[in-house]
Formats: structure tokens, C-alpha cells, sequence
């Protein structure tokens, strides 16, 4: 009978806080390689010790971006954020946008009002109004979307 693999507790923690390295095979550094210490999973470790090893060591962003598996303008922007924020600047950043850009609460309002004066209207009429009014060119399923939530607002 085998032995169920103990979970790796480390891996789990740098998933749950977005730090887990994706390209953590690329890294290629010998300090990463030959030590338990220093772990290429630990996305915010590599991008740290890869900008102190230019800024100490003097090494050169070339070949520090090679060992590490990072682009050269992918160590600029670590640099730049790390100069600005700090280590925090060495998170990564949340993708995508960052809510609903286009329909904005005077959006949802017109779509609220127009659809309690005339319940008939269908998507496409909708777009174009909201195309003639505010001149923005929205996709049908954003709207779709907006008029599902709607309902489950008034509940609360």
C-alpha cells in the first residue's frame, strides 16, 4: 500500500496569496537551485533576490533576466515597482478590469428606467440607446449580465 504524499503546505499558501511563480522551472539561478532556502516557486523571492543581485552584486540585468527566466522589460517593471512601492510593489497584480468600466451607475439607471417604462424591450434596443445616449459601444452579454444582477439587488 503507498503512502499518501504529505501536502506541500508551502505550495498552498503561495496559491492562495497569487505568489506561486508560474514559470518557476526557468529559473535557473544556482542559489535557487542548490538551496532549501531559496524557493523559485516564491514568486516575490525570486523577483527580490534578481533585482538585489544587479543592485549589490552588480551583475548585469541581461544575465540576472536570463538565470531568473524573465524578460528584460519584465525586470524593468519589477525595478520600477519595487522602487515605488516597495516590496509590495513585488506582488503581482490583479488582472483584468477592475469592475464594470462601462456600465457605470448613470448607465444602470437609464437601462433601470427605460426598462420600467417600456418592459418590452429587447437587448439590442437597449444597446442602441445606450449607444445614442452616452455614445458607448457595449457588448450584449455586459448588458445581459447587468440585468440579471438587477433583480438580486432588489431582494436584499
Amino acid at each position: 500500500m503507498k503512502r499518501a504524499k504529505k501536502p506541500d503546505v508551502k505550495l498552498a499558501a503561495l496559491l492562495e496569496s497569487g505568489t506561486l511563480n508560474p514559470h518557476a522551472r526557468d529559473v535557473h539561478d544556482p542559489a535557487f537551485i542548490a538551496s532549501d532556502f531559496f524557493d523559485s516557486r516564491d514568486l516575490v523571492q525570486v523577483r527580490y533576490e534578481m533585482l538585489r543581485r544587479v543592485r549589490t552584486e552588480g551583475q548585469t540585468i541581461a544575465e540576472v533576466a536570463a538565470r531568473f527566466g524573465v524578460s528584460r522589460p519584465t525586470f524593468y517593471k519589477a525595478q520600477v515597482d519595487f522602487d515605488r512601492e516597495g516590496l509590495a510593489g513585488l506582488l503581482p497584480d490583479k488582472r483584468g478590469p477592475r469592475g464594470a468600466h462601462k456600465l457605470t451607475g448613470e448607465v444602470l439607471r437609464f437601462i433601470e428606467e427605460a426598462r420600467a417604462t417600456e418592459g418590452s424591450l429587447s437587448t439590442k434596443e437597449l444597446l442602441e440607446r445606450i449607444a445614442a445616449k452616452f455614445g458607448l459601444n457595449v457588448h450584449r452579454r455586459t448588458v445581459e449580465r447587468a440585468l440579471r444582477r438587477e433583480p438580486k439587488k432588489k431582494r436584499q
